[in-house]
């Protein structure tokens, strides 16, 4: 007998747009939560417009709100005001990642929550921080990575690079997951309701820890050395007779081994230049040199074969056609169908498994899917919701 998912019989109301919010609510879904998600009338969540790559629908929205139910609804209307206010009666948790001061607005900020609804756990995700001197200020992804330096020590000696996915959001709405279920939890052991704040910048400013401290207190920011890792060599890819690979020595005795049986000669281990990590990224060309004269003259599979033996950690470069087919995905049964407006799409099983837990991985809503269903539940009759569609409410 399947047990029931863990968030089973929790409702989440989302005011959500773009990527970090509604990440962390598809993820409360995958785990059982019925999250409620309040779109604009007419247009939607403009993540919708993204693209139309997924059967007519955004790549982006589908990967984020699988799971959910769509209810349309125009908050600066009292209705769509009070409707909000029934749904949040219902609730354990509000998610919002509204432009800034929109949330006061509509009564819905954390300090209005803990006097209108102190049961509901209000989660908030702002650019920099409802507080301090750049609360007013619009964020999206690209500004926070520009914010943080993250450009600074992404991409080539000559040219800075983005990063290629929305590493802001996706670190934001990693967070504001988390701390949502540390504060359902302390609310069922203590019934404290705690709200949560997440920025995307402070988000993005812990995943800078380590070039942080490295620049800090090291008197040095790290290169931009393209693929290859800024602080630890040899790591990066080299090429091969007829292809590229890239291989990752991270301590003294995977780097005798690779000296070993790559190289063939264990004497480099201990040449001055290469006997540290920090003496080897010093000496990055010339070591970067003697390995690649080395690998070309090596299938990519014989040079894999090699550092498999050297126990030295090695991956192909794969475009994202190969890993959709990559064996490890196939192996470990990790892709789910999940049903869309206008088809189905394979989707990647979350990435934490919970032993006798499956997860939920609904269907991704069409706008509006679950609007009368869900006024119903609240007591609307046909002619209340014929009303409301007259009035441009829902």
């Amino acid at each position: 007998m399947t047990s029931l998912p863990p968030l089973h019989g929790l409702t989440v109301v989302s005011l959500e747009q773009a990527v970090a919010a509604p990440f962390a609510t598809r993820q409360l879904a995958d785990l059982g939560a019925r999250v409620i998600k309040v779109e604009r009338p007419g247009s939607g969540d403009f993540a919708r417009g993204y693209d139309e790559a997924v059967h007519g629908n955004s790549s982006y929205f589908v990967w984020l709100n699988r799971g959910k139910e769509s209810i349309t609804l125009d908050l600066k209307s009292p209705d769509g005001r009070a409707v909000l206010g029934e749904l949040l009666d219902r609730a354990d948790v509000l998610v919002q990642n509204l432009g800034p001061g929109a949330a006061g607005r509509l009564g819905v900020d954390a300090e209005t929550l803990a006097r209108t609804h102190p049961r509901v756990i209000p989660c908030t995700v702002s650019g920099w921080g409802t507080s301090g001197p750049w609360a007013d200020r619009k964020a999206y992804d690209l500004l926070v990575q520009c914010e943080t330096g993250l450009l600074s020590i992404t991409g080539t000696w000559d040219e800075m690079a983005k990063v290629g996915i929305s590493v802001a959001d996706i670190a934001a709405g990693m967070y504001a997951y988390s701390g949502i279920l540390t504060a359902l939890l302390r609310r069922a052991t203590t019934g404290e309701v705690s709200a949560v704040e997440v920025s995307l910048f402070e988000a993005l400013a812990e995943w800078m820890g380590s070039p942080a401290y490295y620049t800090r207190y090291g008197g040095r920011r790290p290169a931009r050395v393209g693929a290859q890792h800024a602080t630890i060599a040899p790591y990066g890819p080299y090429d091969t007779a007829d292809g590229r690979l890239l291989l990752a020595v991270q301590n003294d005795r995977e780097w005798r081994a690779l000296c070993a049986v790559v190289l063939g000669d264990p004497a480099v281990a201990s040449d001055p230049r290469f006997a540290s990590n920090s003496a080897r990224v010093a000496h990055r060309a010339e070591l970067n040199e003697l390995i690649g004269g080395r690998l070309t003259a090596l299938t990519t599979a014989a040079a894999g074969k090699l550092l498999d033996e050297a126990g030295v950690a090695n991956a192909s470069i794969n475009r994202i056609e190969e890993f959709l087919e990559h064996p490890v995905l196939a192996g470990r049964e990790r892709w789910h169908e999940v049903a869309v407006p206008g088809g189905t799409v394979a989707a990647l099983r979350p990435p934490a498994d919970l032993a006798g837990v499956e997860p939920v991985m609904g269907a991704v809503p069409a706008l509006g899917e679950h609007t009368d269903a869900i006024l119903r539940e609240l007591g609307r009759s046909d002619a209340d919701l014929a009303d409301l569609r007259d009035r441009a409410v829902v």
